[in-house]
């Protein structure tokens, strides 16, 4: 994943990242919300998954502390990071404004 990262978060529409761990119970309560808002935005944002256990470089290289943590990208700039689970609601308004 690591070596096309780079290229995946320099598209000209969000990306949202969800750096998240398979043991972790808020990651598991996080992944319906994000399908939803997936249907909800369609093609206006890309949704990528990134397992920490499984690459723990790029987790460090974004200073992912706790997951899951989501990170909004758009032409390979960071414009809004938070950890924590979000409801559908605010990832849609939040992609929007970016948007």
């Amino acid at each position: 994943m690591k070596s096309n990262f780079s290229e995946i978060i320099k598209d000209n529409k969000p990306v949202l990242v969800d750096f998240y761990a398979d043991w972790c119970g808020p990651c598991k309560m996080l992944s319906p919300i994000l399908k939803q808002a997936k249907e909800s935005l369609g093609d206006a944002v890309n949704i990528v998954k990134i397992d920490v256990d499984k690459n723990q470089e790029l987790a460090g290289k974004y200073q992912v502390r706790g997951v899951p943590t989501l990170m909004l990208f758009k032409n390979g700039q960071q414009l809004w990071r938070q950890s924590g689970v979000l409801q559908k609601d605010e990832i849609v308004k939040l992609v929007k404004s970016h948007s």
